[in-house]
């Protein structure tokens, strides 16, 4: 029997991925994931992520506490985190799971906490429309709103070359992954440990002011302070609704507010006529 050459011999015996499509399509993702990450954008999006997931630590194990002590059980607390991957979503759910709403309420407080990445998406359209869908919907659920922030600040227009949009990814994955870690590590912390704290230390009145401080770090420009005025008093105006129903009104008043001013923030002011 004629032993294969030895180049080929080696390369079979130290291949790691299972043979045919799905091996072939396995080593093709792997490999892409290692240049991503050995691009220098990959580790300038890990270091500027690092430096302000910090303060969403209380945040995120707030949020693993608040799915323990509304009554999930450990696996759908942490199948929550996982699939879920949206804090403010999870803490507007929560509550109404608690109280047994219904799973349309739920899914409406949901999807209107969340509208504000159908505007990240369509934004972020243009930077990432030359990928395949698999890759596209992989990065629209590791992107959160820091990550959008940090990226279109580095980014302000979407890269010609394909160099350039090599950058752009390999800076949005860097601080996808690490935000991603910090965000799932700190909440499967609150998960376990969720069970273990006493109530009397005022969890979730903590957990509340780290929400209220990371909304208003976000609050950079004259719309958004209006929009956020708005919110508040429409939430607080309405809060006797049942199932916390007043966030879902709070959330359509301030947007349908702003998009009636926005077109005349941005319009152009007359020309002034010459008189002779």
């Amino acid at each position: 029997m004629n032993p294969l050459p030895p180049d080929e011999s080696a390369t079979t015996s130290r291949s790691p991925w299972p043979s045919g499509r799905a091996g072939r399509w396995l080593a093709r993702q792997v490999d892409a994931a290692a240049r991503t990450a050995r691009n220098p954008m990959f580790r300038i999006g890990a270091r500027e992520m690092a430096g302000v997931s910090v303060g969403m630590i209380a945040w995120s194990f707030m949020t693993g506490v608040a799915m323990i002590k509304s009554g999930m059980s450990v696996a759908e607390a942490v199948a929550m985190s996982l699939l879920v991957y949206a804090g403010s979503a999870q803490l507007a759910a929560i509550p109404l799971i608690a109280a047994g709403a219904p799973l349309w309420v739920i899914w409406a407080t949901g999807f209107c906490v969340n509208l504000r990445f159908v505007v990240f998406s369509l934004h972020l359209r243009q930077y990432l429309m030359h990928l395949p869908r698999a890759r596209r919907l992989c990065m629209g659920y590791f992107t959160g709103d820091v990550t959008y922030v940090l990226f279109t600040r580095r980014f302000p227009k979407p890269g010609q070359s394909r160099r350039q949009r090599r950058a752009e990814q390999a800076y949005l994955w860097g601080g996808n992954v690490i935000n991603w870690i910090f965000w799932q590590g700190c909440s499967m912390l609150g998960i376990f440990l969720g069970s273990a704290l006493p109530a009397q230390w005022g969890l979730e009145f903590a957990g509340t002011l780290a929400l209220l401080a990371v909304a208003c770090s976000l609050v950079t420009s004259p719309l958004r302070v209006f929009s956020a005025l708005v919110a508040g008093a429409a939430a607080v105006a309405v809060y006797g609704l049942p199932y916390r129903l007043n966030i879902v009104a709070a959330i359509a008043v301030a947007l349908t507010a702003c998009l009636m001013i926005e077109p005349r923030l941005h319009r152009q002011p007359p020309e002034e006529i010459e008189h002779g």
